[in-house]
This record gives structure tokens, C-alpha cells and sequence, in this order.
């Protein structure tokens, strides 16, 4: 048995088909050369073009996809924006935390803030009365004017800590630079007070400028730019054997009550602007919310610059008061990675965000009071704990403090449109593609010529197979 091919070509585009009748195929041609399906409602890949699946309040799948532009022609959205955030109006992502493009809809709940923040303050209260009841004479004005002086060093070194965090650019140097200085005010202080802080203050800007240029011109992460120079920091510490005394007679604990009030006021004015949205999202425009090896822009990086050599600047001061401090003695060579490392603990256990996106306005003020009263409280215990014990432990609770923040203070709204758009019910379509290739097979198989019933019974059967007068 033979066939006969000719009877499955088309004689023309427009002429008579044996099998299928009278065709016109210049229109599917045509569709085909321009890149438009002739059917209605559908382009040339093949996807429907009737109403959008999410129905007339929502861009959920279609928009997701491909949108008309000016023209009516279908345009395939962006591959690097999600549907649910196109779904998000522009008035909405007004109140988001991060970028416009990348942010959560809704603003963030502060509740949790201030239950931690009374939770701490409560923390406070609490070791103050067992400071009180071990030493009723630490309240007396020379024992307390040493307790403000180290506060406020720490306090100095906790808000350059919450700053880069919150800019993106962790600096794991402060603690090296405060020692240095120290040790630098300790050698150089007699040639004078204010000409000894600012050969240290420039060197600081120095040093500053220059991770500046490694983090913002290469766009590297500044833990690691700062981790290499604690290290340098570390060999000018390493050069002093002994413990260097304060060649001159500077005592700041003279003006602790000063030093000790605008480190509260700084701390307090930090909270409160970093719950305002534009400044928030400008100080951490340098903070990635996509790939993090993209760029961020100029003024991101600018910012990120800034950020980093002010905190070296806070480093400094930070060390002069603990020099400064006649009680406590020379100023011993340490590597400072435990000042860093308490500095990072007071500032997570404060509620900053480990991500550095969300803040408190109270909790870095109590958590430096609270650190400073444990401590004190340890050494008139007899305890020996070490600085390094104390912030291992405060970090450790403040990745969880974080790790709270982070659930809790996200915005509401976030998660009620992703439950909603997870559990959207499947949507039945009334018209569409499916129909339209419903009617096409149809239409095409009806044109076919009526088959035997024999035949369809038992198409491999010997009868058709077997039999002689093939």
C-alpha cells in the first residue's frame, strides 16, 4: 500500500486544500512575518492576551509576565523585579525600609523595640541596686565620675558601631584605633592636650580615608577592608612592651558629668533620626539589597565614606577618655579586638539589627549604662571576668536580640500580601487560549473525512495487517 504525498500538499496559499477544503494561509503567513498571532487575543509565543488571571484588581500573573506598552504590542517585564513587588503601589513603598525598588510595603512596628527597651531598662535598674548593696560607695562623686568616663568611651565606640551598621560598612577597627590613641595620647599628651588629640584625630582621618578608598573605589565589604587595618593598627600597638603612663596631668574625669551627657544626646538624637525614612534609607543606601557586588551609586558610596572616617574619629575620643581617666591607672597595650568586640555586642544587644535596617531610640543608652554597671559590679565582686568573656556574651545575645527584631519589626503589611498571594484561588478562566485551541482542534477535525467503525475497533488487527489483496 502506497501513498500518495500529493494529496497532503497544499496546492497554494490561498487555493483548495483536497483534504480540508477552500484555506486562506496568507493571513497565518503574515502573522507569522510580523510576529503576530492571526488568532484574537494571542501574540506569537503562543501566550493568551484576554484579561489578566488575577482579575481586574490585580497584576498577578499577567502583568508578572509581559504588559501592553503605548503601543498594544506585549513586553516582557524585567527578569530582575519579582511580581509581588510590582504588584506594590509607589504611595506604598514610600513607607518601606530599604530602596523603593527592593523594600517591604507598610512601615515597621516599634513594638518590639519598646518592650525590649523596657526590658533593659528594668536590666538596669536591677544591677544598679546590686552595685548599690555590694558598695554603697560607688555613688560617692569620684567613684561615679570614673563610671561616666568609661561609659561615655564606650558609649563613643557603641555609636560608631550602630553608624557603620546601619551604613553597610561594618568597621571592625575601632577598638585598635581607640587603643592606639590611647597609648598615643599616654606618650604625647604632655606637648599638650589639644595638639596630642589632633595628630591623633589626623591620623585617623588618614586611616579612615584610606578604607574609605579600598570600600567605596573597589566596592569590597568594609569588615574586611577594616579587619586588615585592625591588623595594621595591632603592629603600631605591639611596638609598646609595658604599660605607658600619662605624661601629663589631664583628668577627665573632671568633666565627666559633660562627657558622659553628650554621649546621651547623641545616642538619643541617633535613635530618633534613624526612625525618620529619609534619613534612614540615605545613611544605608550603601547597604546591598540585591547582588551584592553591584555598585550602589556615587552618593552611596560618598555617605559609606564619610561614615567610615567619622567613626575613627569616635575611636579616638573614645580612647582619650580611657587614658584620660586618672583612675585607672597606665594604659596597657592591648590589641583592642575586645573593645570591637564589646562595642558590636552593646550595639546588637541595643536592638540595632545585625543588618543594620532597624534601630530603637533608648536601647544603646541603656545597654552601655548596663555593661558598665556589670562590669564595675564583677571587679567589686572579685570576679575575674575578662572583656573578652563579657563580649562574647553580648554578642551572642544580641544576634538573638537581632534575630527577634528582624521578625517582629518587619512590616505587618509584608507578610499579609505574601500569604495572599501564596493561597490565591485558582481562577477560572471563560474565555482564553484554552477555548480558542478547544474550537481550533475542533474545527480542523471535523474536516476530516468519516473513518469506518471497523476499522477504529481494532486498528492492528490482522484484518488490516494480514489479509491478501493488499
Amino acid at each position: 500500500m502506497s501513498y500518495d504525498e500529493s494529496r497532503f500538499s497544499r496546492q497554494s496559499r490561498s487555493g483548495t486544500d483536497p483534504l480540508f477544503g477552500t484555506r486562506n494561509d496568507s493571513a497565518l503567513d503574515s502573522g507569522r512575518d510580523s510576529g503576530r498571532d492571526p488568532l484574537a487575543g494571542r501574540d506569537a509565543s503562543g501566550s493568551p492576551g484576554g484579561p489578566s488571571a488575577a482579575g481586574p484588581g490585580g497584576s498577578a500573573a499577567t502583568t508578572a509576565a509581559t504588559g501592553p506598552d503605548a503601543t498594544g504590542d506585549r513586553r516582557t517585564a524585567e527578569p530582575t523585579t519579582t511580581a509581588a513587588q510590582r504588584a506594590v503601589p509607589p504611595a506604598v513603598l514610600e513607607d518601606v525600609f530599604d530602596d523603593p525598588a527592593h523594600g517591604e510595603p507598610g512601615r515597621d512596628r516599634m513594638a518590639i523595640h519598646v518592650a525590649w527597651e523596657i526590658v533593659l531598662l528594668l536590666g538596669v535598674l536591677a544591677m544598679a541596686f546590686l552595685l548599690y548593696r555590694e558598695n554603697p560607695d560607688v555613688v560617692r562623686v569620684d567613684t561615679l565620675d570614673s563610671l561616666l568616663v568609661f561609659a561615655a568611651a564606650l558609649g563613643l565606640l557603641t555609636l560608631a558601631t550602630g553608624l557603620t551598621l546601619r551604613a553597610g560598612t561594618p568597621n571592625l577597627a575601632l577598638g585598635p584605633v581607640a587603643v592606639a590613641s590611647a597609648l598615643h595620647f599616654a606618650e604625647q599628651s604632655d606637648r599638650g592636650v589639644l595638639e596630642t588629640v589632633g595628630v591623633a584625630a589626623l591620623a585617623a582621618v588618614v586611616l579612615g580615608a584610606v578604607v574609605a578608598v579600598v570600600v567605596v573605589g573597589f566596592h569590597v565589604p568594609a569588615w574586611a577592608a577594616t579587619l586588615g587595618a585592625a591588623l595594621a593598627v595591632v603592629v603600631f600597638i605591639g611596638q609598646r612592651s609595658a604599660p605607658v603612663v600619662v605624661q601629663s596631668g589631664y583628668d577627665a574625669t573632671g568633666q565627666a558629668l559633660y562627657f558622659f551627657g553628650g554621649f546621651a544626646a547623641l545616642a538619643l538624637l541617633g535613635g530618633l533620626l534613624g526612625s525618620i525614612r529619609a534619613i534612614r534609607r540615605a545613611v544605608g543606601r550603601f547597604r546591598p539589597v540585591a547582588d551584592p557586588a553591584r555598585r550602589r551609586g556615587a552618593l552611596a558610596g560618598a555617605l559609606a565614606a564619610v561614615v567610615l572616617v567619622s567613626s575613627m574619629l569616635f575611636a579616638v575620643l573614645a580612647g582619650v577618655l580611657f587614658a584620660g581617666d586618672a583612675t585607672t591607672g597606665p594604659v596597657v597595650p592591648t590589641p583592642g579586638l575586645e573593645w570591637t568586640g564589646l562595642a558590636l555586642g552593646a550595639t546588637l544587644l541595643g536592638g540595632t539589627s545585625v543588618f543594620g535596617r532597624r534601630g530603637g531610640v533608648f536601647g544603646t543608652l541603656l545597654t552601655v549604662v548596663l555593661i558598665t554597671l556589670f562590669v564595675t559590679y564583677a571587679r567589686e565582686r572579685g570576679w575575674d571576668v575578662s572583656l573578652y568573656a563579657v563580649a562574647a556574651a553580648t554578642i551572642t545575645a544580641g544576634l538573638v536580640v537581632s534575630r527577634l527584631v528582624e521578625t517582629f519589626g518587619r512590616p505587618r503589611s509584608a507578610t499579609v500580601r505574601e500569604e495572599d498571594w501564596l493561597n490565591e484561588p485558582a481562577i477560572t478562566r471563560t474565555s482564553g487560549w484554552s477555548e480558542l485551541r478547544s474550537e481550533d482542534r475542533d474545527s480542523w477535525s471535523s474536516g476530516l473525512p468519516p473513518q469506518p467503525a471497523d476499522r477504529r475497533l481494532d486498528p492492528w488487527g490482522s484484518g488490516r495487517w494480514g489479509s491478501d489483496d493488499r
